[in-house]
């Protein structure tokens, strides 16, 4: 009875390690302030439905233009104003955090995947192997990330899984980078000469190994360029060869009210504020998660 209740209690060392972990967690400042801002906007994306209280592409040339809440001639109905064709600017603000976490998440998956299997190639066997993958990346340096994508959209169109493949395919370089020169360092650390002696086979020792070591690196990498894909996406539709009309992207938000901003200031006002905070939220945790799982740190 005492050994079977004594094996069911957690020990002083696992005890000490959830501390440990909570105490870091809590005591990186960035983490928690990017954190929940960016999961109040994760939520505000996934209930958009339910926060927007008029339907973002309906029109209404009757209520154009109309000023915030705060003016003098704002309206309860329609709290942040209406843009020049009538539609509810509060509700196009909700539905464009959708379409901006999208292509901030898409873009930094698809680069992340093809980068970091490169640089973990490049990385670990060296020789030949990051030959190869060294030209391509310069390769890929020598081209001009908005240039190409500019390109690109203007030829095939800016339709949203457009935006997000061209970036992703044009955003894995710094991946590459980076984690070439992670893993060089973790591949002369004795964890994985001493997995190599016991004869473990090359993936399980990359993935098994090596991968979880790097992984700060990668975390931080990624949140650069998720909020690096979001600001470009929205440069691209600000010179309106990114996500195409009636979308609420922000940046076409923007774009729509360049006419407008010396009129109606709020319009641009708004989506560029947003913007910034998104922005500022995902590298803030992105810094958060790095300290945290800095391996000095565990």
């Amino acid at each position: 009875m005492t050994n079977s209740t004594s094996m069911s209690l957690p020990t002083v060392t696992e005890i000490s390690a959830g501390a440990r972990l909570r105490k870091r967690i809590f005591g990186q400042s960035s983490l928690l302030i990017g954190g929940g801002i960016l999961l109040l906007l994760i939520l505000v994306a996934i209930f958009a439905p339910l926060l927007a209280t008029h339907d973002p592409y309906v029109q209404d040339l009757t209520q154009r233009s109309l000023p915030p809440l705060w003016y003098p001639k704002g309206t309860f109905e329609h709290v942040l104003g209406t843009d020049n064709l009538g539609r509810d600017y509060y509700s196009r603000l909700v539905y464009g955090t959708r379409i901006s976490l999208l292509i901030g998440l898409s873009v930094m998956v698809i680069s992340g995947i093809i980068g970091s299997a490169l640089g973990l190639l490049a990385g670990y066997f060296g020789g030949r192997t990051d030959l190869v993958v060294t030209f391509i990346v310069t390769t890929r340096l020598a081209m001009p990330v908005m240039l190409v994508a500019l390109a690109v959209v203007a030829l095939f169109g800016g339709s949203l899984p457009i935006i997000i493949l061209v970036l992703g395919l044009l955003k894995w370089d710094r991946f590459a980078v980076v984690m070439r020169s992670a893993t060089q360092q973790a591949r002369a650390m004795d964890y994985v000469t001493s997995a190599q002696a016991i004869g473990a086979s090359t993936p399980r020792i990359i993935l098994g190994e090596v991968l979880p070591n790097v992984l700060p690196h990668l975390i931080v990498v990624a949140t650069l360029e998720a909020a690096s894909a979001i600001l470009l996406e929205a440069s691209l539709s600000f010179l309106g060869l990114g996500v195409q009309p009636p979308i609420p992207s922000w940046g076409l938000m923007i774009s729509e009210a360049k006419n407008y901003m010396f009129f109606a200031f709020w319009m641009i006002a708004l989506p560029g504020t947003l913007l910034g905070i998104l922005v500022l939220a995902i590298n803030l945790t992105g810094d958060g998660l790095r300290d945290i799982f800095a391996p000095e740190e565990r």
